[in-house]
This record gives C-alpha cells, structure tokens and sequence, in this order.
C-alpha cells in the first residue's frame, strides 16, 4: 500500500511548509490515473499524522479527472483508468491530466497574534 508513504510525505510537506505551525486543512489533488486509493489514503493520513502538526487536520482529495489526446485523431479522450480508446477507435493516446499528486492548499492554525495562513501548491512526485 503506496497510499501510507504518501501520507507520511504529504505531512512532511506540509509541516516543512508551516514553519512548525498547527495545520488545519489540507487540499491534495489527486489525478485519477495516479494509482491512488483516496480513502485508503485518507485513512493513512489520519493514522501516521498523531503527533505531527497535522495531527486532527482535514484532508480535503480533490481528484483530478484523466484526460488523453487521440494520438490519430487528435480527438479529446476522458478516462477513469490508465487506457482507454478513442471514438475514431485508436488506443494510441497522449496523456494530458491525470496523474497529478499535489498539495494544491495548505491552512495553518492562526497563532495567539495572527490570522490563519494558507500556503498554496506544492507538487509531489512518487515513484
């Protein structure tokens, strides 16, 4: 389960990016042809982020529909898993979204003398 050392990175992430500060929300968008399970990650993110400043925060998925180009046509191909045909028939396809894995919004607890921080896109990578 890939899902658990997403989670842990995302944290990482996200405590890297505020400054030790208690995180509220996150928003993480999630490309459908990412090979990512959102509620088994949702349910590692809850587990590995106890005693870590997203420890009680949102995880917010947003998933990220997979969109192709007909490599014969040209033609607009949406897909829901890593292949996938053409109208005009052709499975020849060029990958435009889909496979993205991003903190797309970060929210951080106001601290006693300020007002609450939101850090915006941070893109991961997984191999």
């Amino acid at each position: 389960m890939h899902e658990l050392g997403i989670a842990q990175q995302v944290i990482e992430i996200a405590a890297e990016r505020s400054g030790g500060a208690r995180i509220s929300r996150i928003v993480l968008e999630v490309g459908k042809l990412a090979a990512v399970l959102p509620d088994a990650l949702r349910f590692c993110f809850e587990a590995v982020s106890e005693g870590t400043p997203a420890a009680g925060a949102e995880l917010q998925i947003v998933e990220v529909p997979g969109r192709a180009r007909c490599r014969s046509c040209g033609g607009s191909v949406e897909l829901e898993r890593p292949y996938g045909r053409c109208a005009c028939g052709c499975s020849d396809l060029d990958w435009l979204s889909g496979e993205e894995l991003r903190i797309k919004e970060l929210t951080c607890a106001p601290l006693a003398d300020a007002t609450a921080n939101t850090i915006t896109t941070t893109t991961m990578t997984t191999s």
